[in-house]
């Protein structure tokens, strides 16, 4: 799928299979730019996704062939092609995890005997059911990673599936030999208890994955399909893709607006929410600008359309959305800097150790037996464990404390965050209208409620909110008038809700508040004042992460005198009309300054900021973006789960550094026992499990990290 940039390079985007850790992100990026004609690659671990840059004309056959150069297999990137494999792919590893899960543990149970001393015709027989079990188990469970091995072995490359293949093969083959010939040990429960684990990772991952992409697709989606344009007077309806610049097209009252363009005919109020993250409406006449997502409340209008869809500024944040999860794979953490030397390591060990014992003299069968051991033992599972068994307590625990954790390594960002920047509306406010200043006369109340309650606009929405339980009067010529209001008549006299000037008295100056006017016409009115609160203890959570070491500070999309008032109000800094873009720059330039930021932030605005932090959390009440953006959920009107998710972020690095530390004081004593014959690939299987339970205990005291 190629996008071109004249007089730049070209962009194309190509799916590519088998990018699993931080070593294939450096053999693509680094490889494919040796080729002629291509510029740079960039990749997207998450959505297994590679952006090529190159110069125009240059033939596609080209490139799938340097990324068969490097090891890789691609072809041009198609989304629901993609979307398709991606989710048949995580069916099949969950249905692979079950049978090495349910294998597992019906071995385990037949070794139990074997290990209690049973002997004789009851071991044969226990072996032979293993056998039974575990052969089938290994042929299918193990297919993830027999394929991994052999498409990297076909490209004349390694990767941690190799050694992983080699072990589970051989442990199996040794097994089924000792089976036959009567042996005293089979090792069916040490290869099916490695494939178990492995692919219990592999599910996470996969899962991790396919979120990753949600954000962008949420947020397309919220784009209209069709538009009608107005055409030599007559009114047509076409794909939104289509439209152009110049054309005119007609919003009805309650559609999205399809493209970005200037109103040129009618009044309307217009929510703009999902673009700046303002539950309060804005007024538009002549000439304003509309964005594309954005909703027309009130009336009709014509609009000249200034921009294709794919210009338009929603589509220009999912683009700003996308670069971040590009971004977002430079963050090499251990485990993956570690697998670039894991592979060759167990090779070279495992193969010492065979050659060092056959030339000692005891013989190949003895020999394999301790190169097995050295391949299982020296599995990284402890290691592997050491992180995501300390996520997912911690994830759990955090998760009762009303905080949903959406990814695992989220934990870890959180914890190395050094400031934090908030938006306004909807993450330090409440994000609702409040109506305040209601008429206290119930014939009067009842009257409100009854024009209130037969409009879908915002404000009269929370006016009904707020008279909920109120009997309406009766009404009659009930009529809502564009950009104006709604009015009625009770026993004779016309009674208006909507703009002061329209209703018949003069609008105060709050600069901060939005208003409507209410009463009779010719007659006393009131006015009625809606306005978005502050989150109870948003100033102690603000002193609470101050005490932490994280200074906050606060951007909006909203004028200067709202933002003022609630920066004042929790005693922070806040800077209004930042757009969507400017909010990401200014995460960006943090990066650049060596400063890690965590971005709360709830509305479809604040989309390329919560991607592009280093860490982001969201409010339950969030736009769809917003909360498929975020690393974090918390629910709940209090504000309190930010520095609650800060201090059980720290907690588990707190552990994880500890089961890293234990992972490794295993690996120094097992490894060189392994190498001088001192464990057979039994024990080696119970001592690779045994160092996993310790990491698995260890991170179980994180139960309550959120505490």
């Amino acid at each position: 799928m190629t996008a071109p940039h004249p007089p730049g390079p070209v962009q194309s985007l190509y799916a590519v299979e088998g990018m699993r850790c931080a070593a294939c992100i450096a053999r693509i990026e680094r490889g494919l730019p040796e080729t002629p004609g291509i510029e740079a690659a960039r990749v997207n671990l998450s959505a297994r996704r590679v952006r090529v840059d190159h110069v125009p004309g240059l033939d596609e056959a080209i490139i799938i062939e340097a990324f068969k150069g490097v090891g890789f297999d691609a072809h041009p990137y198609a989304g629901e092609e993609v979307e398709s494999a991606k989710s048949a792919e995580t069916k099949a590893l969950l249905k692979s995890f079950a049978v090495a899960g349910f294998a597992t543990m019906n071995i385990m149970l037949l070794s139990v005997s074997v290990w209690s001393g049973a002997g004789g015709i009851t071991r044969e027989l226990f072996h032979w059911l293993s056998a039974i079990i575990a052969i089938p188990t290994v042929l299918y469970s193990g297919q993830p990673f027999f394929r991994s091995a052999l498409a990297a072995l076909r490209n004349r490359r390694t990767n941690m599936d190799v050694p992983i293949s080699i072990g589970v093969i051989l442990a199996t083959a040794m097994s089924l030999y000792e089976t036959v010939t009567g042996g005293a040990h089979a090792y069916f429960d040490g290869a099916v208890m490695l494939l178990f684990f492995l692919l219990a990772g592999r599910v996470a991952d996969s899962m991790m994955r396919a979120r990753a992409e949600g954000a962008v697709t949420a947020l397309m989606k919220r784009l209209p399909r069709e538009a009608t344009v107005i055409e030599n007077g007559q009114q047509v309806r076409r794909p939104v893709a289509m439209l152009l610049p110049g054309d005119r097209v007609l919003v009805a009252a309650g559609e999205r607006i399809p493209a970005d363009g200037t109103l040129v005919e009618g009044h309307s109020e217009v929510d703009r929410s999902l673009v700046t993250g303002e539950s309060l409406p804005e007024t538009v006449d002549a000439g304003a600008e509309l964005l594309a997502g954005t909703v027309n409340l009130a009336a009709p209008v014509t609009m000249e359309v200034t921009a294709p869809a794919e210009a338009s500024a929603i589509s220009e944040i999912a683009k700003l959305m996308e670069r971040a999860s590009e971004s977002r794979s430079d963050y090499v953490r251990i485990a993956d800097r570690a697998a670039r030397l894991y592979a060759p390591a167990v090779h070279t060990l495992a193969l010492a150790a065979f050659v060092g014992w056959m030339i000692a003299g005891v013989g190949w069968h003895q020999s394999m037996l301790i190169a097995i051991a050295v391949l299982i033992i020296t599995c990284p599972c402890a290691l592997g464990l050491a992180v995501p068994v300390a996520q997912v307590v911690a994830a759990n625990a955090l998760m009762k404390a009303g905080i949903l954790v959406r990814e695992g390594s989220a934990l870890e960002r959180l914890a190395e965050a050094d400031e934090v920047l908030f938006d306004k509306t909807g993450t330090i406010t409440l994000g609702r209208i409040d109506a305040e200043g209601l008429p206290t006369s119930p014939e009067r109340r009842a009257v409100l409620a009854a024009l209130a309650g037969a409009s879908r606009h915002p404000l009269s929405r929370a006016v009904t909110c707020a008279l909920e339980g109120t009997a309406q009067a009766d009404v009659d010529g009930l009529a809502e008038q564009p950009g104006l209001g709604i009015e009625a008549s009770v026993e004779g006299t016309r009674w208006r809700f909507g703009r002061p000037d329209w209703v018949g008295t003069e609008a105060p100056d709050h600069a901060t508040k939005a208003l409507a006017a209410f009463g009779p016409v010719g007659g006393e009115a009131s006015i009625i004042l809606f306005d978005d609160h502050l989150r109870p203890d948003a100033a102690a959570a603000v002193a609470e992460l101050e005490a932490l070491g994280l200074p906050a500070s606060m951007v909006s999309g909203d004028h200067e005198a709202a933002v003022a008032a609630v920066a004042n109000a929790v005693g922070i800094e806040g800077r209004a009309r930042v757009s969507p873009e400017e909010k990401a720059a200014r995460i960006e330039q943090a990066e650049a300054d060596g400063r890690k930021l965590l971005m709360v932030g709830d509305g479809l605005n604040d989309g390329p900021a919560l991607k592009r932090a280093h860490v982001s959390m969201a409010p339950s009440s969030a736009s769809d973006v917003g909360q498929t953006a975020a690393d974090y959920l918390f629910f709940g009107e209090s504000l309190s789960p930010v520095p609650r998710a800060v201090r059980a972020a720290r907690r588990t690095m707190k552990v994880i550094r500890q089961n890293f530390g234990m992972a490794i004081t295993y690996n120094i004593v097992a490894v060189p026992l392994a190498l001088m014959g001192k464990v057979t690939p039994l024990v080696a299987a119970i001592a690779m499990s045994g160092s996993s339970l310790i990491v698995v205990a260890n991170s179980l005291r994180l139960a309550r990290a959120a505490k």
